[in-house]
């Protein structure tokens, strides 16, 4: 009945309730995966060492991997689901849902234990220097043991959601992140621990965050399945996944590939610049994850409007969104501009990092309003299973685009062109999804008529 009452909101609720209903909890588990993420960092802050600071910074494109690779399962399984429910096919949402399961325990050990391994041959690759070795190979040999709770975190705060259990979804990442955040400041500071406390904190969120959506399960509240007896991988269920959730994936990826690609140019500029970037990176998450949030959180709809063939309904929902988010991309980069310095100042003490991190947030929030139009086209393609189109968007933004751009900028700007190569980057990456967004439902919409 609860399972049913959810997927009626997907189907007869007024547009604004839809949108808000499920894009809500997935805002404000966003709203605490961003105070996770500035936490770490604000209490590391507190031990007054940029070189640690640093050291996060570097670590950070690693740990994404992990939170990629669940994106796979994660994104590639709730657009598969959605469609499918929209579409009667509860058993094959089953099948899908255990494939993701254990997909993503069999992939977080093997990620791990290669990491763990070839540990001495990453750190160079991520630009590490010898002043910040120790911290960096501390805080990763800890994180990395999390790996396989980390991508069943980020995989089920995902697919819950195709079945309308928007509340779960956020209930499972609030419990996580508000642990880390709680546990930071003993670790860290009280018992003195420094980075290796802030490690510990993440090891012990992830897993709780992952305990929640295994008992979730367990417990009876979904009317999909986590049973490995239910795993096949025959009627397109790894396929269909692997389809959506790669393409989506692949943004991750390259934005931490990015990441160590910037840090390794930054590198020619000292530590110090490579603590503002880390700082200036947390300043312009304020704007793009609850806009992220947005787009998670209305996905499960679009894609269920997909499978039920109501493209009236898709496209008012798309609208709504749309301007929704506009609105909030404004309001978020305003605020952050407007505060800019008392932001960075909680992070940062020591003054040329200081300095470094204001320069550089200014630069980097010139495109963040438009976070929110780009993340809700983003998901509007997972959701229509438009595997080729989502690809291009998500390569282009942190890859195909930004790549070259971090080094034909640098080259004729210096540091300064090190930083306009991401906002250079946003601008053409939304006209590209935008032009491929105006394609793809055109093309779904004259099909859905003709037949």
């Amino acid at each position: 009945m609860e399972n049913q009452e959810t997927l009626e909101v997907f189907s007869k609720a007024p547009i604004a309730v839809a949108v808000f209903k499920n894009a809500l909890p997935a805002m404000v588990a966003m709203l605490m995966v961003l105070l996770y993420n500035l936490a770490d960092t604000f209490f590391i802050g507190q031990t007054h060492d940029a070189l640690q600071v640093a050291a996060v910074s570097l670590a950070t494109p690693l740990f994404l991997l992990f939170m990629a690779v669940g994106t796979v399962f994660g994104v590639g399984g709730t657009s598969v689901i959605s469609r499918a429910l929209g579409n009667n096919r509860h058993h094959y949402a089953k099948k899908v849902c255990a494939f993701c399961m254990w997909g993503s325990v069999a992939t977080g050990i093997v990620m791990s234990v290669l990491m763990l391994v070839f540990m001495e041959q990453i750190l160079p690759i991520l630009g590490v220097s010898a002043d910040t070795w120790q911290f960096t190979e501390t805080y990763l040999k800890i994180v990395i043991c999390s790996g396989p709770f980390v991508l069943i975190a980020n995989c089920y705060s995902n697919i819950i959601r195709a079945e309308g259990h928007s509340g779960a979804a956020m209930t499972g990442q609030l419990l996580g992140n508000l642990l880390n955040i709680i546990l930071d400041p003993i670790l860290i500071l009280g018992m003195k621990w420094s980075i290796a406390g802030a490690a510990i904190a993440t090891v012990i969120g992830n897993v709780f965050g992952a305990l929640y959506y295994v008992a979730f399960f367990l417990r009876g509240k979904s009317a999909l399945s986590i049973s490995l007896k239910e795993v096949t991988l025959k009627n397109g269920v790894c396929s269909n996944v692997l389809a959506i959730g790669i393409p989506a994936a692949l943004g991750a990826i390259l934005m931490s590939i990015s990441q160590i690609i910037l840090n390794d140019q930054m590198l020619d500029y000292g530590d110090m610049a490579i603590a503002g970037m880390g700082v200036a990176m947390k300043v312009v998450v304020i704007t793009g994850m609850l806009c992220m949030g947005l787009g998670q959180g209305i996905q499960p709809l679009l894609g269920y409007c997909v499978g039920a063939g109501a493209w009236e309904r898709f496209q008012r929902v798309l609208k709504f969104s749309l301007a929704f988010a506009l609105m909030l991309g404004i309001v978020l980069t305003g605020l952050c501009y407007w505060f800019l310095e008392p932001i960075v100042s909680v992070f940062l003490t020591e003054p040329a990092a200081f300095e470094y991190a204001v320069q550089f947030s200014q630069i980097l929030l010139t495109t963040g309003f438009l976070f929110g139009v780009f993340y809700v086209l983003m998901n509007a393609l997972q959701a229509m299973g438009a595997a080729t189109d989502a690809l291009i968007v998500n390569v282009s933004r942190q890859g195909i685009i930004f790549i070259p751009l971090v080094f034909i900028l640098k080259a004729l700007m210096g540091i300064t062109g090190l930083i306009w190569a991401q906002p250079t980057a946003d601008i053409l990456s939304l006209l590209i999804a935008l032009l491929l967004y105006w394609k793809t439902s055109q093309r779904m919409m004259i099909t859905a008529l003709s037949s």
